[in-house]
């Protein structure tokens, strides 16, 4: 047997490995011990943790596992059989709490991964989030900006201070180096520097507005990034040994102003546009940022709209001011106007007094000549002068109301008056004149026409009068024919010559008066003229007829008044003519028509009339009127006394007199004469008719004389046969107020 030399090893290896595994089975239970401890720490300060049964069950489990590897250190050694079976049920525990947490965790983990997703979920959300309000305070940014630039913008309507103040704010909101604005030339060929931010460029340089850059820029509705060396960005001095910062441009629509001209801008319309360019500093890495552009799209749109308002105030105030000159223009001529009107309206009415005056005097005297014992060659005479005398006052009645028609002065006086009456009295008128020619002279009134009616009676009379005249005038030979009938729709549908339907109802009726003679004819070619003022038909055969041209104008204007419309017609020359006129009447209540017409009816002959010891009372200024109208009364056996003042009327005046006749014009003393004739006669069956004598057609005199309650008014001038029939109806109705 060989003797070793080995040293003998103090533990041997079986034990020594025994001894490693009671080591760590301490350690291991010491650590199993530990965690639960951990676990119950985490469980108690979580108050949010959805598993703590499960935790616990986990506890149980590693409480177990390191209670087996405790009991483990007395199996190293001989044991009892109390060890083993305490061994063996601890480890039947750990197995069941072992496999139930096995199966338990197949449950939970998808729920754990579940609860993963949504974690993952929920911080993508949150990141999204951040990133939205981001671009919201980024937004909000932009609105304020926006709004600050806006309200810099619109502080003024000046255009130029509007761009200056845009590239201003722009430049400190958005830390530009540069910033310029390119206005389109006059021409719209060109687009020209009009304003800068640094103004390192003279302002005025031009360039081409169709160039790629700005096609490419006016074509879009957004900031377009162009390049720095591009005509309408070369704006600054090259940077040298810093490379050129980004350069954006944005097109500025110039919208449409309709109907103004902008002196010193094109006019512009929908598709003109102005280019607004910016550069960022060439020394910064800075790039161009998505709201920073559409800061820039909004502050384009609203400069433009700046711009519109700036220049349509800038074109209202010259409207303005143009309107105002204007109106002191059209003002001075008014007030001229009305001076001219007023100075031929005070002329006419004093050469009315004036001329009729003069023609009283005329027509009286000679009314009284023609009644004395005369020869055949001095009673034609006599009527040469009566005749040229009415023709005279004729002419200057129809100038009178010519004038009134044109500067619309003349206004209808309707009343109710007799209609047949002034039919009848048409051809009382007429018929001396008609018997002198020997013409044949008829009137026809329809059936169903009625008696009474409501209008202007002098008018209608006028027009009726000057109608039947006109036939009178240029007739030798043959007859006149006038009818009157109540206008029906039906009677002028195939009428080609008026345009005219009239409509009747219960409150008016239609007057048809057609006059047909077989005198002279007229050219149809002439008919228009026949109208027309101060005009007369060069067709016309009868040449020693006379007139003045003014009556069918006249009537035309009267009848236009009244409602109606007038045309002649005719065959030619040699055929005859045949005036119609259709005028608008009304139809009066039954209580009216009874009432007298307070109109002068010229009445028939009352030559065999004496007034004998009738006394009146004539009050006149005028010596020769004065004279005149005393010849008259006289001549129709009245007793006149005369004065020549109101004073000496007011004391001459008794209780006598039955009439008394002062002459009117303008003044007012007149009116209150009249006043005061009536306050010295308390009764009235005392008091003298009081009849105002005037030449003045205004109708303002026959409202004075109605005021202070004169009981008549007679124009000048007066015939024989006039003052006749003003006697005699004063002294049957006691009131005559002859139409003005």
């Amino acid at each position: 047997m060989e003797l070793c030399n080995c040293i003998d090893p103090q533990w041997p290896a079986e034990e020594l490995l025994m001894r490693y595994q009671y080591i760590s089975d301490f350690f291991i239970a010491l650590a199993y011990f530990s965690i639960p401890l951990e676990l119950i720490y985490f469980v108690k300060k979580s108050a949010v943790f959805p598993y703590k049964w499960v935790l616990v069950q986990f506890g149980a489990f590693i409480v177990l596992c390191g209670a087996t590897h405790l009991i483990n250190l007395w199996t190293f050694t001989p044991h009892s059989r109390t060890v083993a079976v305490v061994m063996t049920t601890a480890k039947v525990f750990t197995a069941v709490v072992s496999c139930a947490t096995a199966l338990m965790l197949v449950h939970i983990i998808p729920d754990l991964l579940s609860v993963k997703t949504r974690e993952l979920f929920l911080k993508n959300k949150a990141a999204e989030l951040d990133r939205e309000m981001g671009r919201i305070r980024t937004q909000e940014e932009t609105g304020r900006h926006v709004r600050m630039l806006t309200h810099e913008i619109r502080s003024t309507l000046d255009r130029h201070t509007i761009l200056k103040t845009t590239l201003i704010e722009l430049g400190r909101t958005l830390a530009l180096e540069e910033c310029a604005l390119w206005m389109p030339t006059r021409n719209g060929l060109e687009l020209q520097l009009s304003y800068t931010l640094r103004q390192q460029n003279p302002v005025g340089y031009a360039v081409p507005i169709h160039l790629p850059v700005i096609n490419q820029v006016f074509s879009s509705n957004h900031a377009v990034k162009v390049s720095p060396n591009s005509p309408v960005a070369r704006l600054r001095p090259h940077a040298g040994k810093y490379a050129a910062g980004e350069v954006v441009a944005v097109r500025v629509p110039l919208l449409h102003l309709s109907n103004f001209q902008i002196y010193d801008w094109p006019e512009v319309s929908t598709g003109n546009y102005a280019l607004m360019v910016l550069m960022l500093p060439s020394d910064s890495a800075r790039h161009w940022h998505v709201h920073e552009l559409e800061l820039v799209e909004v502050v384009a749109d609203q400069v433009a709209v700046a711009l519109s308002h700036a220049a349509i105030l800038e074109e209202s105030m010259r409207a303005r001011d143009l309107l105002m000159e204007q109106n002191v223009a059209l003002d001075m001529a008014r007030r001229e106007a009305e001076t001219a009107i007023r100075a031929r309206n005070d002329f006419l009415a004093v050469m009315n007094h004036e001329m009729r005056t003069p023609m009283h005097a005329i027509i009286v005297l000679s009314s009284l000549l023609q009644e004395t014992e005369l020869t055949a060659q001095q009673r034609l005479m006599v009527e040469t002068i009566l005749k040229s005398s009415n023709l005279l006052s004729t002419l200057i009645n129809d100038v009178l109301d010519l004038s009134q028609l044109e500067d619309g002065s003349l206004q209808l006086d309707a009343s109710t008056f007799n209609l047949h009456a002034v039919f009848r009295e048409v051809l009382s008128l007429i018929k001396p004149v008609v018997s002198v020619k020997k013409l044949a002279l008829s009137l026809h009134i329809s059936p169903d026409m009625p008696m009474y009616a409501v209008g202007d009676e002098k008018r209608l009379l006028q027009t009726i009068l000057n109608v039947v005249g006109n036939a009178v005038k240029f007739s030798k030979e043959g007859s006149i024919c006038v009818t009157a009938v109540v206008a029906k729709p039906e009677s002028f549908r195939d009428n080609r010559v008026l345009e005219f339907l009239p409509v009747p109802s219960d409150n008016h009726f239609y007057l048809q008066v057609q006059v047909k003679d077989s005198g002279s004819g007229i050219n149809p070619q002439d008919i228009p003229n026949l109208f027309t003022k101060f005009a007369q038909c060069q067709s016309l055969t009868t040449r020693n007829a006379g007139g003045s041209g003014l009556g069918l104008a006249i009537c035309k204007r009267f009848v236009n008044l009244m409602g109606g419309q007038i045309w002649i017609e005719s065959e030619g020359i040699g055929k005859g003519c045949t005036a119609t006129f259709v005028v608008k009447l009304g139809i009066p209540d039954r209580s009216n028509e009874s009432k007298p017409s307070l109109v002068t009816k010229n009445p028939g002959n009352h030559s065999l009339t004496d007034f004998a010891g009738l006394k009146v009372l004539v009050m006149d200024d005028n010596g020769v009127s004065r004279s005149v109208t005393k010849g008259l009364l006289v001549h129709l056996g009245c007793d006149v006394t005369t004065a020549s003042s109101s004073e000496e009327c007011l004391r001459i005046v008794s209780h006598e007199h039955k009439v008394v006749f002062m002459d009117v014009c303008t003044s007012i003393d007149r009116y209150e004469l009249a006043v005061r004739m009536r306050e010295k006669f308390m009764k009235r069956h005392d008091r003298p008719l009081i009849v105002a004598l005037t030449g003045n057609t205004n109708k303002l005199v026959k409202e004075n004389c109605i005021r202070v309650g004169m009981d008549g008014l007679i124009l000048k001038p007066v015939s024989v046969e006039k003052m006749r029939g003003v006697l005699l109806e004063l002294l049957e109705h006691r009131v005559l107020f002859e139409t003005v």
